[in-house]
C-alpha cells in the first residue's frame, strides 16, 4: 500500500528559543548571536533539520542498546524511519520535516509583543581573572508559534502504527528537553499540540486513521 500521511500540529515557544543563524558579517554593536531567520520575511524560522536532529538524538537515547557512534548506527526501527547513509546499507527517511516559519506575529503584537525576537544579555566570568565577557544571544520570545508539519510515506499498517508511536514519544522527549541551544541555562522548551493526521496520496481506511488518531493522542 502506497499512501502518504501529512501530521500536523503546533509547535509554541515555551521559554526563548536560539537557534543560530549566520554572523559571518557583525557591524560594530551588533548582536553576538543571531537567530536564523526566514529571508524574504527576516522573521524568526525553525528549520526542519533541527527538529528532526533533536529528535532523532532524543529517541537513539530512548531506543539504542549502546551509544551509536554515528546516526546510521542506531536502532533498526530509528534508521527505518529516519534513513540511513551506512555503506551497503542505505535506507530511504520515510518521515519528512518541513521548516516552520512564525504564525502568530499579529496575535503577539496584541499582547504588546512588537518585535518577536528578543536580545538576552548575558556575561561569562573568567573565575582566574574576574574578567567578565558580556554577549548579546538574539531568542525567539515565548508565546512564539510554529506550524508544524511532517509528511509521513507509509509501508505497511503494522509498520504504520509501530512509527507513529516512536515519533509520539520523541515529541514527549522533546517537550521534557529543548530545542535550539543553552539549553542548560533555560533556552528552548517547546510545546507541541493540536496534531492531527491527513491522508494526503493514496486511499487508507478510515479505520486505519482513526487508530493512528489514537496513537498521538493517547
Amino acid at each position: 500500500m502506497f499512501a502518504k500521511i501529512e501530521i500536523s500540529g503546533k509547535l509554541e515557544v515555551v521559554t526563548g528559543l536560539h537557534i543560530g543563524g549566520s554572523s559571518a558579517f557583525s557591524a560594530i554593536g551588533a548582536v553576538d548571536s543571531p537567530v536564523i531567520r526566514d529571508s524574504r520575511t527576516n522573521m524568526p524560522m525553525i528549520p526542519g533539520s533541527s527538529l528532526k536532529g533533536k529528535m532523532r538524538t532524543l529517541l537513539a537515547k530512548r531506543y539504542n542498546q549502546t551509544v551509536a557512534a554515528a546516526p546510521d548506527d542506531d536502532a533498526d526501527c530509528l534508521t527505518e524511519l529516519f534513513g540511513s547513509a551506512k555503506k551497503g546499507k542505505v535506507k530511504t527517511s520515510r518521515i519528512l520535516f518541513s521548516d516552520m516559519f512564525l504564525d502568530n506575529k499579529e496575535e503577539l503584537k496584541l499582547a504588546g509583543v512588537e518585535d518577536p525576537v528578543e536580545i538576552k544579555f548575558e556575561n561569562s566570568i573568567k573565575r582566574t581573572t574576574a574578567v567578565a565577557n558580556p554577549r548579546q544571544i538574539e531568542r525567539v520570545v515565548r508565546g512564539a508559534q510554529f506550524p508544524l508539519q511532517l509528511i509521513y510515506e507509509m509501508k505497511d499498517e503494522e509498520t504504520l502504527y509501530k512509527d507513529l508511536e516512536i515519533l509520539k514519544e520523541g515529541f514527549r522527549l522533546l517537550q521534557y528537553d529543548y530545542l535550539g541551544g543553552s539549553g542548560s541555562r533555560g533556552y528552548g522548551r517547546v510545546k507541541i499540540t493540536d496534531l492531527h493526521l491527513d491522508t494526503v496520496i493514496g486511499e487508507i481506511p478510515d479505520e486505519v486513521m482513526r487508530k493512528c488518531e489514537q496513537i498521538m493522542e493517547s
